[in-house]
């Protein structure tokens, strides 16, 4: 068991050992091979609930028709807040701001806006007066590793699922009409950016894909990379001081295509259950 983010040494060495010397990890996977991957949705439009493994996130998103920013009167714009609960793990205090929801949050909308994955201009309403923006709340429910790849694959699967209330323009009125009213507009989203992390353990001898709560609390550096179904990379973050040789951040990079590929695959075939359900 973690304790204040401190793994027993036994356990530390009982990883180490079993990666370096028969190629298997703590719960039986090999160094590529993704924890199992379970999608569904809430009530509401926007609203999506992701287990990969034994972690779990869920993602709501909604709209609110705004003044525009300066710099970009005809853009919308998104606002990520990252929340998590103090059942998630115990090492979650419930103190606000902490180190790993900053990153959580920066890493899942680097991989969005980096990428142009959403069309902006799309969600203005009236230049300069109006545009919408586009609130993604994440909630971490329970840390079992690898919460940016959950985080990842809930957040763009709410995206793709979420409405915004459709709109008229007359003069200097907006009318915003209600689902009652009018079917409400999906976004628009060009591509299916998805996150896939990696660990690097024994002084990055070893690279692992998904690590698990205990993995995270011995590797030496994570690689994470943002992926889409054409295999373009979106974005790319390493943590922390191991060095990574070129062919290694490669091999990591060709795995990560087939990766995301599935994880895509698997939004878009849940995408589909619910709208044929």
């Amino acid at each position: 068991m973690i304790r204040n983010g401190v793994l027993p040494a036994n356990n530390r060495a009982f990883i180490a050992h079993a990666l370096s010397s028969v190629g298997v990890r703590s719960d039986g996977r090999g160094p590529t091979d993704t924890r199992a991957l379970s999608i569904s949705f809430g009530c509401s439009y926007g609203s999506a609930y992701v287990e990969l493994g034994k972690t779990k996130v869920m993602v709501q998103v909604t709209a609110e028709a705004v003044p525009p920013r300066p710099e970009r009167p005809s853009d919308g714009f998104f606002l990520f807040d990252t929340e998590f609960s103090p059942m998630a793990a115990l090492e979650f205090d419930g103190t606000p701001y902490r180190a790993e929801q900053v990153e959580l949050g920066r890493v899942v909308e680097r991989g969005l806006r980096e990428s142009h994955a959403i069309d902006t201009e799309a969600l203005c309403i009236s230049s300069g007066r109006r545009v919408w923006c586009i609130r993604v709340r994440i909630h971490v429910l329970d840390h079992f590793g690898n919460l940016i790849d959950c985080a990842s694959i809930a957040t763009i699967t709410a995206l793709l699922h979420f409405r915004r209330p459709d709109v008229s323009v007359s003069g200097d009125h907006v009318h915003i009409y209600g689902i009652e009213e009018k079917t409400p507009v999906p976004l628009s989203i060009h591509h299916i950016p998805v996150s896939v992390s990696f660990a690097f353990l024994n002084n990055g001898g070893n690279v692992v894909v998904d690590p698990t709560v205990e993995e995270e609390a011995c590797m030496d550096g994570r690689l994470t990379i943002t992926m889409n179904s054409q295999e373009e990379l979106c974005a790319i973050q390493k943590a922390g001081g191991t060095a990574i040789e070129i062919g290694t951040v490669l091999e990591c990079m060709r795995v990560a295509a087939v990766k995301a590929s599935e994880a895509i695959a698997a939004v878009k075939a849940a995408l589909e259950v619910y709208a044929e359900a």
